[in-house]
């Protein structure tokens, strides 16, 4: 065998491993890690906790106290730190609050388990014990319920809105009275028949600058903080066709060179341009369309055609708006601008465009204006 050679264990490993072995290693350096991942989100426990900067694999800034968001955004390693992230995250998922509270308390739980471990314990034995607490804590659990848990009403907003006023106050602390009830509104609004399929991305919250939150209140469907392109601003019971591309002129697959000998030629070929786009808008508007949904930019020409047959025209940028958006009507996107079938309209019972203002200061009396759409 050649000197220095690995052999073994180490020859099956990759350059840079460590490899621990028995209690006082491998047990020990597990319990370091999670400790210093609870050690790191303890601090942001509670209404007064702090915020934590975190700065993902693509180089995005979060500055936030949510457990949640920190653990989802940090690349963490290790296996046995790993297994405490997969439960906050199963945590948030199953309850949607609670993230915090598990990393804290399991980091305390290991904390006392390298005590006991020192002291001479075996892992299983305290494997037992916590087991046993864990059997104890569900049966003083049970009498802590609120009463007639098993028989609330999810459509009843006062009672809704006291149940939510605990997991409110641990983020906004001293306006939950304000907040709870607009939850409540807001979730019991689009609570399906089954509430335990309860799709939490059908409420959204919009912010607009120069608001404060006593400003805030439900709005009873999809909101866009953005005006409309064209002049129309309000239309009633509206079929909407949706395109996942701009509404424009669509240039040719390759590139080809057209020459024109005399003013005649430029002028027809322009002309058959304008007359191909038209053609587009009148099948558009011919389907019973109202409103033109777009998720790129609506050319200058589309956008006088669009005003000759009195259609209105919404630009959605944002590919997640515009998943809820046909979500929300029925629509589905198109990739390619034509006329579209009836099957692929969505419906809106109302779309409009009003002016949102608030006075923010009485001092300067001024006044911060934005879009809402719904």
């Amino acid at each position: 065998m050649t000197m220095g050679m690995p052999y073994g264990l180490q020859a099956m490993l990759k350059e840079g491993h460590k490899h621990f072995s028995g209690v006082e290693e491998a047990v020990m350096k597990n319990i370091d890690a999670c400790k210093a991942l609870a050690q790191m989100t303890k601090t942001s426990l509670g209404p007064n906790g702090m915020n934590k900067m975190v700065i993902n694999h693509l180089e995005k800034l979060f500055v936030t106290s949510d457990a949640s968001t920190i653990v989802t955004e940090m690349d963490v390693y290790h296996p046995a730190a790993k297994l405490l992230v997969m439960a906050a995250k199963a945590q948030a998922g199953e309850v949607g609050d609670g993230t915090n509270l598990v990393l804290t308390l399991a980091g305390e739980l290991l904390g006392n388990a390298e005590v006991l471990l020192r002291d001479g314990l075996h892992t299983s034995e305290i494997a037992d014990g916590y087991q046993r607490a864990a059997d104890k804590a569900l049966q003083v659990l049970e009498g802590l319920v609120l009463p007639r848990t098993d028989q609330l009403d999810v459509k009843d907003k006062a009672t809704v809105a006291t149940r939510l006023k605990g997991s409110v106050s641990s983020k906004q602390l001293g306006y939950e009275d304000l907040l709870a009830p607009l939850i409540a509104e807001a979730c019991i609004d689009v609570v399906p028949t089954n509430p335990a399929n309860f799709n939490v991305d059908n409420v959204r919250i919009v912010k607009i600058l120069g608001g404060a939150l006593p400003d805030s209140r439900v709005v009873k469907g999809m909101m866009l903080k953005r005006d409309t392109d064209g002049t129309i601003k309000s239309v009633k019971d509206a079929k909407v066709v949706v395109y996942a591309q701009g509404v424009d002129t669509s240039g040719p697959e390759t590139k080809g060179t057209v020459l024109i000998k005399s003013a005649e030629e430029l002028e027809n070929y322009s002309r058959s341009e304008e007359n191909k786009l038209q053609e587009y808008i009148k099948g558009i508007a011919d389907s019973g369309a109202k409103v033109v949904v777009s998720g790129g930019n609506i050319g200058e020409m589309a956008m006088h055609f669009l005003e000759k047959y009195s259609l209105m025209a919404i630009r959605i940028p944002s590919k997640f708006d515009m998943r809820r958006f046909c979500r929300a009507t029925g629509a589905v996107a198109l990739v390619k601008l034509q006329a579209p079938q009836p099957d692929e309209l969505g419906f809106a019972k109302q779309v409009n465009v009003s002016l949102f203002a608030l006075q923010f200061s009485s001092q300067c009396c001024s006044t911060v204006t934005g879009y809402w759409l719904c």
